[in-house]
């Protein structure tokens, strides 16, 4: 029986991972710039740590969790999203009597069980990063920023911001009044998921998939009309600052995201490329999350970009991203002798960080010209016994066809000239 890859998941091959190379580096550049650094998560967390954090009314942690069993009869959970795992690790360790604000980024794989379509995977990659202890806009600015300069940095000069904001806990629980109120007459056309979540957190209901069309979803009143007084201060000085450094933006009163941490500040990223779910990044504030789950009252904010999706757009674009010719040189044996000599100099080279290849399968000397030509590899040198004599190969720059004699004890220092 043949085996293939679950449902959901992909491997990705190495003709592609310079892509993902490229972009990782980028981001991770841009970030560093920022003062950020890279923190590495566990891939499972104990199941609470998500019900809790990432709300147990969320299609997230209602339909979409890896939850098992272990061995110990403990319910552990593969991580659907980083910023839950990163609060829990600033907690545990204590960081939050390190010099605020505390700022740091990953690059993870994710999971969750949903349907697959095009750029939405079970196991799928995310940039992200969170950032703890500033309470006013001008973080949120920051972070929407860098996501702007790394879009730029690849090309994507015109991808959307779109930023709402959901307020605090108290002038949410009048907005909830509200929408009750207003979705009360039409429930019993509303979807199971929406009735489920009129008494437990009606604010879903507005971001609900199969409803979303219906005029009373569509009419529904809006929660930036019923922010108090500290968070539409807030909200206009997020607004403000993003006007003072020249970053543009549509105010989207539906954002609420999928995620009940969230509070004051969401937004998200848009582009018509990928479709009609044309979301690439998302993220926002979340003031209450790290008390959740047992720390110090602690304001913080972060955001999430699912790779997949930003590589898909990439390509719609016809962004193209180098690929690094790792191996400079290909060196072809004429005679056994020659073999050892081309082992001892690979390996020399490689000691200096220098890419080789040489022959690993017997081909004859015929069927290494042959391969050197067709495997992209730069150059190309010959090593028989006139060579060993010599001390010196004719290197060939395969794109011109150009030769260069040059002493094998130096070929070293010919090609660290060339990358």
């Amino acid at each position: 029986m043949k085996i293939t890859a679950p449902k959901g998941t992909r491997d990705i091959l190495p003709s592609d991972m310079y892509k993902w190379h490229a972009a990782q580096k980028a981001f991770a550049d841009v970030c560093h710039t920022y003062g950020y650094e890279e923190i590495r998560i566990p891939t499972f967390e104990d199941t609470n740590l998500f019900q809790r954090g990432v709300g147990d009314t969320t299609d997230v942690v209602q339909k979409e969790m890896y939850t098992f069993e272990d061995k110990g009869g403990r319910s552990i959970t593969l991580r659907p999203e980083g910023t839950a795992g990163v609060v829990r690790s600033y907690i545990e360790n204590g960081m939050m009597s390190l010099p605020g604000p505390v700022r740091m980024f990953y690059d993870i794989t994710a999971f969750r069980y949903e349907n697959v379509q095009k750029g939405r995977y079970r196991e799928f990659h995310q940039f992200g990063l969170e950032s703890f202890g500033s309470a006013g806009p001008a973080i949120d600015v920051e972070i929407i920023s860098i996501v702007d300069v790394f879009f730029r940095k690849m090309g994507m000069d015109d991808v959307k911001l779109h930023i709402n904001s959901i307020g605090c806990p108290s002038c949410r629980a009048k907005y909830n009044e509200a929408l009750k109120d207003h979705f009360r007459p039409h429930l019993d056309t509303m979807c199971a998921d929406c009735r489920n979540r009129f008494d437990r957190n009606p604010l879903r209901m507005i971001d609900c998939k199969v409803d979303a069309d219906k005029d009373c979803v569509k009419s529904a009143p809006r929660l930036i009309d019923y922010l108090c007084d500290e968070c539409r201060e807030h909200f206009e000085g997020l607004k403000k600052g993003l006007d003072e450094i020249g970053i543009g933006y549509e105010i989207d009163p539906n954002i609420v995201r999928g995620l009940d941490y969230y509070t004051r500040t969401v937004f998200e990223f848009v582009s018509e490329n990928v479709g009609t779910q044309g979301t690439i990044c998302g993220g926002g504030r979340y003031d209450g999350l790290v008390e959740s789950l047992g720390g110090p009252s602690t304001p913080g904010i972060g955001f999430a970009m699912g790779v997949e999706r930003f590589l898909m757009e990439a390509e719609a674009r016809g962004i193209e991203f180098k690929n690094p010719h790792y191996v400079q040189i290909y060196l072809a044996g004429m005679s056994e002798a020659a073999s050892s000599l081309i082992a001892k100099t690979c390996h020399d080279l490689r000691l200096k960080g220098i890419g080789c290849e040489q022959d690993l399968m017997g081909r004859s000397f015929r069927a290494q010209m042959k391969y050197a030509g067709k495997s992209g590899i730069p150059y190309m040198a010959v090593i028989g016994d006139d060579e060993i004599a010599s001390g010196e190969i004719r290197v060939k720059c395969m794109e011109d066809g150009s030769e260069t004699v040059v002493k094998i004890g130096d070929l070293a220092g010919f090609l660290s000239g060339k990358q």
